[in-house]
């Protein structure tokens, strides 16, 4: 049995892969650069004309506009902190340059079926571009790690917390 190793050393984000990196597809690593350009061009610049404006009234203990602006500044700089180490350690991998379309990989559009004979299909994304509504799984998750090298007639165990659960894997697509 394969094992992947995830390393979970920080508190503020999700859990990493082995290597020290945040793999992301070119569609998340674009989100994620357009929301730290939007928080450091846009948004911060807002808020601190604000506060200086709400500084210049007088008490400040008791200035509503001073103390949110204050406070959003500081969240303001925590994302952008975060976005910029997330995107720091990133590792961009485009699913349309897999040569071993034969096999699931990161990137890869996965249907299978399990045990309750429901026919699923996810697709192996970064941390954080995980949204199940979308069917985009983290790479982390353990239905991903599961899938990671399997091909199509493969049925894997996926470790869930009410035991392990065998899947098959019906259908292995990457985008063209």
């Amino acid at each position: 049995m394969r094992t992947t190793t995830i390393i979970d050393d920080e508190d503020d984000g999700p859990p990493r892969l082995a290597g020290g990196r945040f793999y992301m597809t070119p569609e998340g690593h674009a989100v994620l650069t357009a929301e730290l350009h939007q928080l450091r061009a846009v948004e911060r610049p807002r808020i601190v004309d604000i506060v200086s404006w709400a500084a210049g009234n007088g008490d400040r203990s008791e200035n509503g506009d001073y103390l949110y602006g204050k406070r959003r500044l500081r969240e303001i700089d925590g994302r952008m902190r975060f976005l910029m180490r997330r995107l720091r350690h990133a590792e961009v991998i485009d699913p349309r340059h897999q040569t071993n379309r034969s096999r699931v990989f990161f990137g890869a559009s996965v249907t299978y079926v399990n045990e309750r004979d429901e026919e699923l299909t996810v697709t192996i994304v970064g941390v954080d571009e995980a949204d199940m509504a979308l069917g985009k799984i983290s790479i982390a998750s353990p239905v991903a790690l599961a899938l990671l090298r399997a091909q199509v007639g493969d049925e894997v165990a996926v470790r869930m917390p009410r035991g392990a659960e065998a899947v098959e894997i019906l259908a292995i697509d990457y985008p063209a």
